[in-house]
């Protein structure tokens, strides 16, 4: 029956996870931690932490931990709950290669039409906005936000939209500064 469970959750994730990794975390968090408790916040988000250092996508990485998490709190041996990490993985990626082998089928049929070209635009903010709901969501008493992270947010996101600096100078100048004053 977990089993079950698992899929359908991780499959209503991949159908409403516009956006990419970032903007499925807060779904993420909110069926696994929430509601089905397979993990407490904390674990959460230590898993995001773990997901973004790994290579691959976040929304993948977190859904394959999480599966694993959630069987083997419901007491399943390790090996079982492989599968419940295999399961978990694969319900998150089948809606979103259904729906763009299903997109790139129509996409040339519908490119110059405006009422698709209007829904591509009016799904940018929303991911803007679900991603922004995650990062705020994932705050607790470890992580909280002080005031100089909002003004390292703003000072970066200028140096790199406006200025053009490298993404890794950005964090290596971030790192020395969060070094010196946390």
């Amino acid at each position: 029956m977990i089993f079950f469970k698992l899929f359908w959750v991780f499959t209503k994730i991949g159908i409403f996870g516009f956006g990419g990794g970032y903007a499925m975390l807060s779904l993420i968090q909110e069926e696994v931690v929430e509601n089905n408790h397979w993990m407490s916040k904390e674990e959460f988000t230590d898993l995001v932490a773990i997901s973004q250092m790994t290579p691959g996508p976040i929304g993948i990485n977190t859904s394959t931990y999480a599966g694993y998490s959630a069987l083997k709190y419901a007491g399943y041996s390790p090996t079982i709950s492989v599968l419940g990490a295999l399961v978990a993985t694969i319900a998150l990626c089948l809606p979103s290669f259904i729906m763009i082998s299903v997109i790139s089928y129509f996409f040339l049929k519908f490119r110059s039409n405006k009422y698709f070209a209007y829904a591509m635009i009016g799904i940018r903010p929303l991911s803007i906005a679900l991603i922004a709901y995650a990062a705020l969501s994932l705050t607790n008493n470890q992580n909280f936000i002080d005031l100089l992270s909002p003004i390292l947010f703003i000072i970066a996101f200028i140096c790199s939209v406006k200025f053009k600096l490298h993404p890794i100078l950005i964090l290596a100048v971030a790192a020395i500064v969060g070094l010196l004053v946390y």
